[in-house]
């Protein structure tokens, strides 16, 4: 669900994207169903929040759907690190996805700043 003017849908749209196809190479590959299974979940809500926020109906609808996109962002930071340290990813793989988590975060969190700064 790519958009014209919307560059953090569809960076978080990529980005679940890379997730799943993560997650389903630890799951074939590496029989982990448990870590992988959280990454999947946190990992693919970042979007799916964003989008929500992107049809709320009020400015506090909004802030609150951004707030949980950038918690499940925070989350997802959480459990590739997790996977990286009990050798289910590489080093690779990790920096990769944790690069682009980290940037989705940062652009979430200056967007909260915002909307609450307006909000006052």
């Amino acid at each position: 669900m790519k958009l014209k003017n919307n560059p953090l849908q569809n960076k978080s749209y990529d980005f679940a994207l890379l997730i799943v196809n993560l997650c389903k190479q630890i799951m074939t590959n590496k029989k982990e169903y448990i870590l992988s299974k959280q990454l999947l979940r946190s990992g693919t809500s970042v979007g799916a929040n964003i989008i929500e926020a992107n049809g709320a109906i009020s400015k506090a609808d909004f802030s609150a759907k951004m707030s949980i996109s950038y918690k499940e962002s925070l989350e997802t930071k959480y459990w590739l690190s997790l996977l990286k340290d009990s050798y289910y990813i590489n080093e690779n793989e990790f920096s990769e996805l944790f690069n682009k988590a980290d940037e989705i975060s940062k652009i979430l969190f200056s967007i909260l700043k915002t909307t609450r700064i307006n909000k006052k």
